[in-house]
This record gives C-alpha cells, structure tokens and sequence, in this order.
C-alpha cells in the first residue's frame, strides 16, 4: 500500500461529469490498496470569474485591505471543487471528507496574492486516512499567523499538492492535467515533439523558468527540495483504464542519480514570447554601474531577466537587459526619468519590444563540449540572428526577435536530434572520446 496524493487542474474538474469521473479515478487506486490525498483546482474559468466579479467593484488603489478581501474571494473556487468532489466520492459509495487550507492547516507568510507556504501540519490528513476515508484539501490557499485566508497566487494548486505530499511523506505526487506529460518542447509549435518519459527535476526547473506551463516553478522547487517523487499524466485518459498502465504513463519528474539522463544532451527546448530588451547607452564605465541602473529597476519591482555589458570604448559602455513586455513601457519611463539624470550627459535609451526567448536545457549539457556552438551553428543555418545570450550549467538562452521563435524551436529541435531525425554532431569532451 502507498501514499499518494492526487493533484487535478481546473479543466479535470471543469463539469460535474469530469468531477464523477476524478471521484472514480480516486475510487480505483483506493481499491488498489492505496490511501490518497486529493488536491482540486477551482472549476475551469471560476478564478477569473470571481476575481472579474471583484474587479467591477475595487478602489482604483489596490490596498492591502482589498488584497486581504480578493484573497478570501478567490478561495472560494477551490472550496467548492473540493466540496463537490467529496459528494461524488460519496455518491460513489466511497467515504470522504474535504478540507479548507486553513482546516489543516496550510500555514502562509501574508502576502496576499502571492503567498508563500511556511509549514503544513499533517496530523489531520493522516487521522482520516486511518479511518479509511479519501481526503481532499482545497488546492492554492492557506491561512496567516493573523488567521486571515491567503492564495499562493497562479498556477498554486501544484505547490500545495506538492508541498501537501512533503508534509505527509507521500511514495509519489501525481500531477493530473490536460497533457500527458512533458514535451520536449510545445507540441502546437513542434507536431513531432516527442513525450519525456522521464527528466530529472534540475532540467524541469529550468523549463519551468524559461517558458514551460506544465508545471509551476515553485512545485518543482519544493519537489527537488524535499524529494518528492513527481509524475505529470492526463486526467482525460479514460477513468478505468489499467492501474498498472496508469501508475507508468506521462512523464515521471525525478532525482538526478535516479536515471540516466546525460544520455541525451539536451532533453527539452523552451521559450518565451513576452519579451522586451531595454539598453542604456553610453553609461560611464566605473565600479556600481550596475547597481545604479539595475538598481532602481529593482526598487520598482521589475523583474530583470538576461543582462549584458558590452566592452569599454572611451570610458563608456552599453547595458542592455531584458524585461517582461508588461513591464517594457515603465522600465523606459523608470530609466528616463529617474536613472539617465544620474548618470550624466550623453546617455540615452533605446529598446525593443518584440524579442522572443529560446532555451535548450539539458543535465547532457554537463559533460558535452560544443553544444552551444551547435545551437548558434542551427540558428545562423536558418538566417537567425542572436542579440543576446545567457547560459547556466545545464541550459544556454538566446534572445532573438519574435518573428523568427517557431522557425528556432523546430530548428533547434531537429539539430539535437528530439524529432528522431538526424541530429548535428555534438562533439565530446576529450576525456570522453
């Protein structure tokens, strides 16, 4: 018997009919001999409609007290999801019984909107186990040390399955979704790309950073953390199909030991559309530059992702970096109006809102020469030209311009041999020749 928690998206719990068929999904591994968690999302589109709802009413300044209030609002979703899934299990002749995250409890800091899990007492969901009952915990929420309900902010129903499993000591965390697994890289963009079977959490983090919607980052960060076992697989699959068959399907997220995964030098290609490149030119080239421009974007809660400092030239250099394209209009206005006045005379700005970023990841990358030379080899062959580039130990990025993002991904995705066609020689380190 193992211990295993249910996690399933909006679209699983979209109708009554699918919530029947999650409640004799559940029934099916419980008769296994298993005890199971499960953690709902809200029905799909509820979120949005209550927080559309909410934004008919709001004070143009969004306080905290108002934060306070769209939290407890947005809870709700998830509290019927759960209470409606107990009542299908129940139907089904299977004793349930749903929690809210602070009945739990699921223990929060206080940032509403986007709160962070600081602890999950476990006690509660092991009693009831015991009892032989399935347990459901609504997804995406928690309670503050002032009792005040908090949400975990966009996609947090994954971090609470996950974080749930890591406090109970789960066997594994499954991920139930509308895909069956993880790509390597968007199927709509790349018909051919091909499921993972497996991909260590190192290289799932990364493209959960760089683009990738299967998972939430901060799932697979408490994932890695605490070492819970993760496996993507679809919810549409039909509800009676083997257990067996069942248990092995998707893509399973594991450690980096577990499997052999250098075997392949890169296993997936992500990429983003939102993006946006500022540069500020002719900034005098002296110590806490940087920090004078970076900074300031900082202070204005602008995330900053690729930065570059091009070489000296006269005792002045360009800083370029990019932004989300939400945040590219107030990042000029930020750097014009309150950074080129400190910096001097001759400084300007210039930017470009139509860039696009390309990611190849891959733990294979570790222990093979010339895989970035072979990613600029397969762009330069489609007439691509690269304006920036950041890499990592298991992960190189390009910063290209949008037009061109599909024809990189499906380039690059042939060039290192993820279609099954045949790949660009990657060449070895000498060690291993």
């Amino acid at each position: 018997m193992a211990l295993i928690v249910h996690k399933y998206g909006g679209t699983s719990m979209g109708t009554t009919e699918r919530i029947r068929n999650v409640a004799k999904r559940v029934i099916k591994w419980v008769n296994a001999g298993h005890q199971v968690v499960v953690v709902p999302s809200a029905m799909s589109g509820e979120t949005n409609r209550l927080l559309g709802l909410a934004a008919e009413l709001e004070p143009k300044e969004r306080g905290s007290n108002t934060r306070r209030e769209l939290d407890a609002l947005a809870a709700t979703g998830e509290q019927a999801s759960s209470a409606l899934l107990a009542i299908a299990l129940q139907s089904e002749g299977q004793d349930a019984v749903s929690f809210t995250g602070w009945q739990v409890p699921v223990r929060t800091d206080s940032s509403y909107m986007k709160a962070r899990i600081e602890s999950i007492e476990g006690q509660r969901i092991r009693k009831e186990l015991d009892a032989g009952r399935v347990v459901i915990v609504t997804g995406f929420q928690g309670i503050d040390s002032q009792g005040n309900i908090t949400t975990l902010g966009r996609g947090g129903s994954d971090t609470s399955a996950v974080a749930i499993a890591a406090a109970i000591k789960a066997d594994e965390c499954l991920i139930y979704t509308d895909v069956d697994g993880v790509y390597t890289t968007d199927p709509r963009v790349v018909p051919n790309a091909q499921r993972l079977k497996t991909i260590s959490f190192e290289e799932m983090l990364e493209l959960a950073s760089l683009g990738s919607k299967i998972l939430q980052i901060r799932s697979v960060e408490f994932a890695g953390k605490y070492r819970v076992p993760l496996r993507v697989l679809s919810s549409f699959t039909p509800w009676d199909i083997d257990l067996a068959e069942e248990a092995q399907s998707g893509t399973l997220i594991t450690f980096e030991e577990d499997a052999k995964m250098e075997k392949a030098v890169v296993s997936g290609i992500a990429f983003t559309r939102d993006e946006a490149k500022v540069s500020v030119l002719g900034v005098p080239d002296k110590p806490g530059i940087a920090h004078s421009i970076l900074g300031a974007v900082a202070d204005a809660k602008i995330d900053v992702d690729v930065i570059i400092q091009n070489l000296s030239k006269e005792g002045k250099t360009d800083f370029s970096f990019t932004v989300t394209r939400a945040d590219y209009d107030r990042t000029l206005k930020l750097l014009n109006e309150k950074v080129l006045p400190q910096l001097g005379e001759g400084t300007s700005t210039v930017g470009n809102p139509h860039i696009s970023k390309v990611s190849i990841v891959g733990i294979g990358m570790k222990s093979h020469a010339g895989v970035a030379s072979t990613m600029f080899r397969a762009l330069s062959q489609e007439g691509i030209n690269i304006q920036m580039i950041s890499t990592s130990e298991i992960k190189t990025s390009v910063v290209i311009d949008e037009k061109y993002v599909e024809l990189a991904v499906r380039a690059l995705h042939t060039a290192f041999g993820l279609d099954g066609d045949s790949a660009i020689e990657v060449p070895k380190r000498n060690d291993e020749k």
